[in-house]
């Protein structure tokens, strides 16, 4: 089971961003997966994430309104579209599964499978 983050930079408050998630070694769409993030001197938090019990999304407040997750099923690759970034969305951000979770979890511990996180900076 792999995961691999990419996408992030540096942009402009206002700006946009599109991470990318592709996976590997397991089937994308027979598990729930989510995004997280870390900003530095911050404990990692859950902002977004598919559940497989019920095929929805789930969004933190933060990023509600905001942020998109989407899969692309045939690329084996999860999406988060970042619109209206702001200088407190800047973070490394990563993607995660497990393969025993299929509710909806906003709790890195529930989750045992990490890509390597993709640092996004947003600044003026």
């Amino acid at each position: 089971v792999q995961l691999q983050a990419s996408g992030g930079g540096l942009v402009q408050p206002g700006e946009f961003l599109r991470l990318s998630c592709a996976a590997s070694g397991f089937t994308l769409d027979d598990y729930t997966i989510g995004w997280f993030r870390q900003a530095p001197g911050k404990e990692r938090e859950g902002i977004s994430c598919i559940s497989v019990s019920d095929g929805r999304t789930y969004y933190a407040d933060s990023v509600k309104g905001r942020f998109t997750v989407y899969r692309d099923n045939a690329k084996n690759t999860m999406y988060l579209q970042m619109n209206s970034l702001k200088p407190e969305d800047t973070a490394v951000y990563y993607c995660a599964t497990d393969l025993m979770l299929y509710f909806w979890s906003f709790d890195p511990h529930d989750y045992d499978y990490w890509g390597q996180g993709t640092q996004v900076t947003v600044s003026s």
